[in-house]
């Protein structure tokens, strides 16, 4: 029996900060409070001039993962062990079935290599990589027996993941059936992979070509696109990886109007740009290649910050996939070869903190609920995680608000032999992490054993995504309108063996007709520049000879 108490300390949730006290005993918050009563034998954590905040949830990371033909650096023990160290006390993986892979073997395979490893609490999303009856089912059985609640769709990677519209609109009315969260990821892939090709055709092979082929632009319509078919599946869409300011403003706009619609941006989104790709040193460009990549205009990592802020961005994940720089440099003579991935399960948390807060773009609150709480309520896991009250999961941080750490690769507990904010001087860092009322991290040193941690099945329907749906659905029941029925004649029909065109959005006139009511449109003019004209066959009357213009002779100092 573990039993701790964290004295002193401001704890903070998303919607209030408040001192007090947090007694913990066999893994949950029994008491939250000031003077409480508390049995003896005790841990005493002294958390003076501290803030007690929920452990981080760290929605996207990708662990012993096998992609675009390398496997990532971190396994489930080193990856879990370095969200600790950052203060994220659970994580969601991802599940990537190959086309025509069974979801069910997959994540099969997925769950008997994490159960061993991990160190903290995980749960996983299932990608649907392709789309039929036997995808349909199983999807079905993941969620009734598995835990599983989350499902991810591709619009990009062509001819690997992507689902056509058709298919994006199945698989997200079967999600709305069962209750799932269909995670989006929002890019025009036709486009993306016609622009790769012309890319290269120009002889531009170096990182920067991920840029260049991947404009802002494809990820706005597609992100448009999606957020369509959701509201014609009246499914809750839920986007990926939101990296661009045109994409931000269509989830802005989308949420003004009313339609139900979540997203997610990652640290690197929101931190970095895409000069990065330009880079002089190869190494460095490609150590930054991801999808969607970097932006190139310097202003948007802080205008994805203002939207974390505001809202419009309802979470940050790291999206963790690290890769060596011999990995990368698969790539090295073509950028489409360079496996996508960006480090920083570690680091998430200090570095929104220090951009987030710190940079003014949002208050202690607002950091709990990007980074922990909006996802445990996304996901239907609040109020067991994401926040401080009695009978919650005891996963909690004790981060120093006025500490400061210097990010190098040469001290990170995360894999890979490159960090993104290498030198980045971070105000506020996690001192101690509990993870389920085990004291697994304190002052640099770790107390986690490999396979501690545990599979949280995920329930279905989260009323933070549902519950409008279900009333917005009741609001806009499409119904017939009610009538006398038609008892007049009906002309018959004869079969003359023409094709039966149906509507008559399909009848084609053999010329457009003009919107001035049936006045000749002068801008269809009937000259020609042959020579010939429409006229020549007219007869020509004889000439006539003018005595005075119309309007008379003119006079003054042009008379003669």
């Amino acid at each position: 029996m573990t039993r701790i108490l964290i004295k002193g300390g401001k704890v903070v949730n998303d919607d209030c900060t408040q001192d007090a006290d947090v007694y913990i005993e066999n893994g949950i918050i029994q008491q939250v409070g000031k003077e409480l009563m508390i049995p003896g034998g005790a841990k005493v954590i002294d958390a003076s001039g501290k803030l007690v905040l929920p452990g981080g949830i760290d929605t996207s990371v990708h662990l012993e993962e096998s992609f675009m033909n390398a496997t990532t650096a971190d396994d489930f023990y080193s990856g879990t062990k370095a969200a600790l160290a950052g203060g994220t006390t659970m994580v969601i993986g991802h599940v990537l079935p190959e086309k025509n892979e069974s979801l069910l073997e997959a994540y099969e395979k997925y769950r008997l290599a994490a159960d061993a490893k991990t160190c903290c609490d995980y749960a996983l999303h299932v990608g649907v990589t392709w789309w039929g009856p036997k995808v349909r089912a199983e999807m079905e059985k993941l969620v009734r027996e598995e835990g599983v609640n989350s499902f991810q769709m591709f619009m990009a990677y062509k001819d690997m993941f992507m689902l056509r519209d058709s298919e994006l609109f199945q698989a997200l009315q079967h999600c709305k059936d069962i209750g799932a969260i269909a995670r989006v990821h929002a890019e025009n892939g036709e486009l993306v992979a016609e622009g790769a090709k012309e890319t290269l055709e120009l002889g531009i092979t170096g990182p920067e070509g991920i840029e260049i082929s991947r404009p802002e632009e494809l990820e706005a319509e597609a992100t448009h696109r999606a957020i369509t078919i959701g509201n014609r599946a009246n499914c809750p869409v839920y986007l990926v990886n939101v990296s661009s300011m045109g994409a931000g403003d269509v989830v802005a706009t989308a949420k003004m109007q009313g339609k139900v619609v979540h997203a997610e941006t990652t640290t690197a989104h929101s931190v970095l740009n895409g000069m990065q790709y330009y880079h002089q040193d190869w190494c460095y460009a490609a150590a930054h290649v991801t999808v969607p990549p970097l932006r190139l205009d310097p202003s948007t990592p802080n205008y994805l910050m203002s939207l974390l802020g505001n809202d419009t961005l309802n979470v940050v994940s790291s999206d963790h996939r690290p890769f060596t720089i011999k990995q990368k440099a698969m790539g090295k003579d073509d950028f489409t070869k360079i496996p996508h991935g960006l480090p920083g399960i570690q680091d998430r948390m200090s570095v929104i903190w220090e951009k987030g807060v710190i940079g003014g773009k949002m208050d202690e609150n607002r950091f709990v609920a990007v980074t922990s709480s909006n996802a445990a309520k996304i996901y239907n896991l609040y109020p067991r995680k994401g926040r401080i009250i009695p009978g919650a999961d005891a996963d909690i941080v004790v981060w120093d608000p006025e500490g400061s750490k210097t990010i190098s690769v040469d001290n990170q507990v995360q894999g890979g032999d490159i960090n993104l904010y290498e030198g980045l001087r971070c105000h506020g860092v996690p001192l101690v992490t509990i993870s389920r009322g085990h004291l697994v991290y304190e002052s640099g040193m770790f107390t986690c054993a490999e396979g501690s941690g545990k599979f949280c099945p995920m329930r279905t329907f989260p009323d933070y995504l549902y519950k409008k749906m279900v009333q917005r659905a009741k609001s806009q029941a499409v119904k017939p309108v009610e009538r006398e029925p038609y008892t007049g004649e009906v002309v018959a029909v004869a079969n003359s063996g023409k094709r039966d065109l149906g509507s008559l959005d399909l009848d084609t006139p053999s010329r457009p007709s003009t919107r001035h009511g049936g006045v000749r449109d002068l801008h269809e003019s009937s000259f020609s520049l042959s020579g010939a004209q429409i006229d020549d066959k007219v007869p020509k009357r004889s000439s006539a000879r003018i005595l005075a213009p119309p309007g008379g002779r003119s006079s003054g100092i042009w008379s003669s």
